[in-house]
C-alpha cells in the first residue's frame, strides 16, 4: 500500500466507514488524514527557479574580495615587469674645478682655475636587465597561482555549504510533515478521549514528541540560515540579499587519480612548479651579476683666468665584478637557492604521494556511504513504512493503541533523518575529494 495512492486512501476510508461513523464529530477519518499528509513524502521536493551551484561559483570567482587581492598583486607584478628593463638615470654636476686655497699672484704663473660642467651615465650589462625583466614577469604567474589555490579552497566551502543547504531544505521538509502527523494524531486522541477510547498519558506523551520537532525545526532552520549568510559572504553579497538554492545535484563520477591529472589540476603543485621556475631566474640573475657594467663620464672644464683654454675629458669605466672580495655573495645567494629548489622538489613529491593515498582512501568511504544509502533507500525505509502502516492499521481497528502508533512513526521519522544525516556526509566526502584533486 502506497501513502501516496488516492485510490488506497478510498478503500481505506470505506474500510473504516463504521468507525467514522461511531465518531461523527470527528468529521474525517484519522486514517484517511494521515494518509493524505503523510502521502506528500513520496512525492518528491518541489522545486523554483533558484541559483545553480555552478552559478555560484562563477559570483565567487568573479566578486569574492580575497580573490581579488591575488589578482592586484598580480598586476602589480605585471606594472614592475615594464620597468624591469630600466638602466640608472644620468648624473649631472658642476663646480670649481683647480681653484687655489690661498690667493695667488698669477703675475708670475698661470691662471688654473676653471668652472666643470660633468655628465655621467652608467649602463647596466643587457645580460642583468634581460635576467631581472625574467624574474620579474615570473612573480607574477606565482600570484596568480596563488588566486587558484585560494579559489580553490573557497569552493570547497561553497559547495559544502550548498550540499549542506540541500540536505538541511530536505530535512526541513520531513520536519513540517512530522508535525502535521503528530496534530494530527493529537486532534484524533483527543476526541476519542472522553469517550475512553485514549489515555491521557498517550496524549501527553505525543505532545512531548511534537515538541521535540519543533526544537528540531530550529536547529535545522538556523543551520540554513548559516549556510545561506556563508555563500552570501563568498559571494561578497549583501547579507539582505534573497538567495535560493537549486535543490538538483549533479551525480558523482569519480576519476582515476594519477600523476598527470594531480599535475595538471592541483593548483598547489602549479604554485611550486611556478616558484621554483621563478627560483631558478633568480638563480640566473645572480649569476648575471658576473657580468660587467659599463660608465662613461664627460666633463666639460670653462677657464676663468686668463692664459688657460677650454678643456674637457672622456672618461670610460668598466665594473670587475669577479675580483673574489665582490663575488661572494652572488655565488653564496645561487648556492641556496640550489637548496631552496631541492626543498620544494621534495615537497612536491610528498604532496603527490599523500594526494593520491588520501584520495584512494576517500574513493573507499565514498564508496561505503553510498551502499549505506541504497540500503537506506531499498530496505531499511521500506521496512519501517510497512511497519508504520501495520501498526496504523491496528490502531485504526482499535487494537493498537497510541504508543504503538508513535513508536512506528518515531522510528520511520529518525531512519528517515539519519538517511539525510548519512547524505551530508557522502556529500561532504565528495566535495573533499573534489578539492583534492581540484574538479
Amino acid at each position: 500500500m502506497s501513502y501516496g495512492s488516492l485510490e488506497n486512501w478510498k478503500d481505506m476510508k470505506t474500510e473504516n466507514k463504521k468507525l467514522e461513523q461511531k465518531h461523527s464529530r470527528m468529521g474525517v477519518s484519522l486514517f484517511g488524514l494521515l494518509i493524505s499528509v503523510f502521502g506528500i513524502l513520496s512525492t518528491g521536493w518541489v522545486q523554483a527557479q533558484s541559483l545553480s551551484l555552478d552559478s555560484v561559483l562563477k559570483v565567487i570567482e568573479r566578486e569574492n574580495p580575497m580573490l581579488q587581492t591575488y589578482r592586484n598583486r598580480a598586476n602589480a607584478m605585471h606594472a614592475y615587469v615594464a620597468g624591469s628593463r630600466s638602466i640608472m638615470a644620468p648624473e649631472v654636476g658642476g663646480g670649481l674645478w683647480m681653484f687655489p686655497y690661498q690667493k695667488q699672484d698669477y703675475g708670475m704663473m698661470e691662471d688654473t682655475r676653471q668652472v666643470m660642467v660633468s655628465v655621467s651615465q652608467t649602463f647596466t650589462n643587457p645580460a642583468k636587465l634581460k635576467a631581472n625583466h625574467e624574474y620579474m614577469a615570473s612573480r607574477a604567474d606565482i600570484e596568480h597561482a596563488n588566486e587558484r589555490v585560494l579559489y580553490n579552497q573557497l569552493r570547497a566551502q561553497a559547495k559544502g555549504a550548498y550540499y549542506t543547504w540541500i540536505v538541511l531544505a530536505q530535512k526541513k521538509k520531513q520536519l513540517v510533515e512530522s508535525e502535521e502527523i503528530l496534530n494530527l494524531m493529537l486532534k484524533v486522541a483527543r476526541v476519542r478521549y472522553p469517550y475512553n477510547q485514549e489515555k491521557l498519558a498517550n496524549i501527553y506523551k505525543a505532545e512531548g514528541r511534537l515538541y521535540e520537532i519543533k526544537n528540531m525545526q530550529l536547529m535545522n532552520d538556523n543551520g540554513i540560515e548559516q549556510q545561506r549568510n556563508l555563500l552570501l559572504q563568498l559571494m561578497n553579497s549583501a547579507p539582505a540579499t534573497n538567495l535560493e538554492i537549486d535543490t538538483v545535484v549533479s551525480p558523482f563520477n569519480p576519476v582515476l587519480v594519477d600523476t598527470t591529472l594531480l599535475s595538471v589540476n592541483r593548483s598547489d603543485l602549479m604554485q611550486l612548479d611556478r616558484t621554483i621556475h621563478s627560483m631558478r631566474l633568480n638563480q640566473a640573475l645572480e649569476k648575471a651579476q658576473t657580468r660587467p657594467d659599463f660608465n662613461i663620464n664627460f666633463s666639460h672644464m670653462i677657464s676663468v683666468g686668463q692664459g688657460m683654454p677650454n678643456q674637457f675629458m672622456l672618461l670610460g669605466m668598466v665594473t670587475i665584478p669577479i675580483a673574489p672580495w665582490s663575488s661572494k655573495m652572488y655565488k653564496a645567494n645561487a648556492k641556496a637557492m640550489d637548496y631552496e629548489i631541492g626543498s620544494m622538489k621534495t615537497e612536491r613529491v610528498a604532496i603527490m604521494n599523500e594526494v593520491q593515498g588520501m584520495t584512494t582512501r576517500m574513493l573507499s568511504e565514498i564508496n561505503t556511504l553510498k551502499k549505506q544509502l541504497d540500503n537506506y533507500e531499498q530496505r531499511i525505509m521500506p521496512a519501517l513504512q510497512k511497519n508504520y502502516e501495520t501498526v496504523m492499521l491496528a490502531y485504526e481497528e482499535n487494537k493498537e493503541e497510541l504508543p504503538m502508533v508513535i513508536d512506528g512513526w518515531e522510528a520511520l521519522n529518525m531512519t528517515r533523518l539519519q538517511y539525510l544525516d548519512t547524505k551530508l556526509k557522502y556529500y561532504e566526502m565528495i566535495v573533499s575529494y573534489e578539492k583534492e584533486i581540484e574538479k
